[in-house]
């Protein structure tokens, strides 16, 4: 079939528009996502126990930053320290700094994460901080210097963006931020990922003292979310001899399915040197080689060193807050035994990327992780959220927008 001059233009014609229609970049933006509302719902903290759903302006999207739609974002214990009791002096505040989203707003210049990996429009996120004026915080620092004092979502003062918090439906990333695409994980890990960094961030601190090895016989008290998720990341290191202390049995029950070989509940024992007992017939006789010390009470820590033989090693990572004063003898505890300690806060940015292959190891391995979260609100239900929470009901919680 013959085809002349102008039926060739008007086939070209035809490509060109389908080009120019399904090609066409946005002039403010280095992407755009149709049906983006005017406005975004934010629960505020207003007072002690109290968070309301407020409505602000879908605010500008810079050259540097990134609006997320919010999927879901877990309850730390900190947000309910803050709901409690604001000790941080925060309110009125708009928390949650577990989140994950998806993009669906970039800046011009926004072209990668702090990993250097691409990002694009429907990739998903997470954030780690707000990056200050400090040249020794890095993706890859060497000095290891953690993120403690760092700004980061969840526990920003209010200002007139409000978009500062994961309990939102939207929230808007700056440029500044750490940002990381973790789109090939699913999203309860997506909304693990910041719980499980901190214990990522621990056991990289024992593992400096040279004690925490394949062999060791090790003890984790204290089974909340952080002492599971330690039980979890001790286990696909391949540690085999993990014991479980907690004084809750479905805790404990859970503790086995994640990786402990033993467990101990202190609640079927008088007195410490009766649970340090049971600790040692749990190893046949032997006392741990380390010790995480999960649980924020100052009772808890004096214990501990009783579950230690002379030589092992200790990580204190259970006070994210001041939870009191915690009484033990020197001598016997410490020098005598000559225990190694380590403190562990928070997590390096390079432990939160690490976090992404702990993460697929654990579910590779067959770990549950992701029942760990046992409540699921949306996001008008955030305060039973934490009440529920508070009365440690459950394992996990999450707020998790349709």
């Amino acid at each position: 079939m013959a085809v002349n001059e102008r039926d060739v233009e008007q086939i070209v014609k035809q490509i060109l528009n389908q080009i120019s229609g399904s090609e066409k970049l946005p002039s403010s933006a280095a992407g755009t996502a149709a049906g983006i509302p005017d406005t975004a719902h934010v629960a505020m903290l207003t007072e002690l126990e109290k968070f309301e759903i407020k409505e602000f302006p879908m605010p500008k999207v810079g050259d540097d930053d990134i609006l997320v739609k919010v999927e879901g974002c877990g309850v730390c214990g900190t947000d309910a320290h803050e709901f409690k009791r604001d000790p941080f002096g925060l309110i009125p505040v708009a928390l949650g700094h577990e989140g994950t989203g998806e993009i669906v707003k970039m800046g011009k210049n926004v072209k990668k994460d702090s990993a250097g990996k691409d990002l694009h429009l429907g990739d998903k996120v997470v954030t780690c901080m707000i990056f200050k004026d400090n040249p020794d915080i890095t993706m890859y620092d060497l000095n290891k210097q953690n993120v403690g004092d760092a700004d980061v979502y969840g526990l920003l003062p209010d200002d007139d963006i409000h978009l500062n918090g994961w309990f939102s439906d939207y929230i808007l990333v700056r440029g500044g931020s750490t940002i990381f695409n973790v789109s090939d994980l699913d999203l309860d890990s997506r909304i693990l990922i910041e719980p499980c960094a901190v214990l990522i961030h621990a056991v990289e601190r024992a593992k400096t003292t040279g004690i925490l090895r394949f062999n060791s016989r090790v003890v984790v008290q204290g089974c909340g979310p952080i002492g599971l998720i330690c039980i979890a990341v001790l286990r696909t290191m391949g540690i085999e001899n993990i014991t479980a202390v907690d004084g809750n049995q479905t805790r404990l029950d859970f503790a086995k399915r994640l990786g402990a070989s033993h467990t101990v509940s202190f609640k079927d024992f008088q007195g410490i040197e009766a649970l340090s007992g049971a600790v040692e017939d749990s190893f046949d006789g032997h006392l741990a080689d380390f010790a995480f010390q999960c649980t924020g009470n100052p009772a808890a820590h004096a214990n501990i060193y009783k579950f230690i033989r002379t030589g092992g090693g200790l990580c204190e990572l259970g006070f994210f807050v001041n939870g009191g004063d915690a009484t033990i003898n020197p001598h016997f505890d410490l020098c005598s035994k000559e225990i190694t300690l380590v403190g562990s806060w928070v997590y390096t940015l390079r432990d939160y990327a690490t976090t992404f292959d702990f993460l697929k190891r654990a579910k590779g391995i067959g770990l549950p992780l992701a029942e760990l979260i046992t409540h699921k609100y949306p996001l008008e239900e955030i305060n039973e959220a934490l009440k529920t929470n508070l009365a440690m009901t459950g394992l996990k919680i999450a707020i998790v927008n349709k």
